[in-house]
């Protein structure tokens, strides 16, 4: 299935190719518009190769905003879909009031020194782990923080993009050749 999905992107046009990734970042089409100019691709572990490549050679600037796209962990705000499955999948949307305070407080603490939002591949982890993550996280510096927020967010695209190709084997407004 993940084949037809490769050979699919491959064959898109830019429009179908971003519909079809542009939330495999974080509220971030635009690293999509920048890889679909680089197929095609021999894998989905290409295309994501790919997708982080366009992320490292963008400026700071874009880098950094998209680091602010992501949300607060544990916070009671809209957030995409991808996200809300995410957080739900370690128990952030089951925080009790003094678990959510705590977050609250690390989410403040992390975003005064950095700029940006703690990030963190969470899907599956436990409470304890993300927060004490964030602990240990925010005794990095500067370069060192912004580094591993990026690795992170390449390591949430990668399980995004493997849920999506697991997901479905056609682009959208492709009907299916399975029949």
């Amino acid at each position: 299935m993940a084949r037809l999905m490769v050979d699919n992107l491959n064959q898109a046009d830019e429009e179908r190719f971003v519909d079809t990734l542009g939330g495999v970042y974080e509220e971030s089409p635009w690293v999509a518009e920048r890889t679909w100019s680089k197929r095609p691709f021999s894998s989905i572990d290409d295309l994501q190769q790919a997708m982080a490549e366009t992320v490292h050679d963008a400026s700071r600037e874009k880098q950094l905003a998209l680091l602010r796209a992501h949300p607060d962990l544990g916070e009671r705000t809209e957030m995409t879909d991808e996200s809300q499955e995410e957080q739900a999948s370690a128990g952030l949307d089951q925080l009790s009031p003094a678990q959510y305070e705590t977050f609250q407080q690390l989410n403040e603490t992390y975003r005064d020194k950095f700029g940006f939002p703690f990030i963190m591949a969470v899907k599956d982890e436990s409470i304890d782990t993300i927060q004490q993550s964030m602990k240990n996280r925010i005794e990095h510096s500067q370069s060192k923080e912004f580094q591993t927020a990026l690795d992170e967010v390449n390591v949430i695209a990668e399980l995004r993009l493997a849920e999506l190709t697991t997901s479905r084997d056609e682009l959208p407004g492709q009907a299916s050749n399975n029949n």
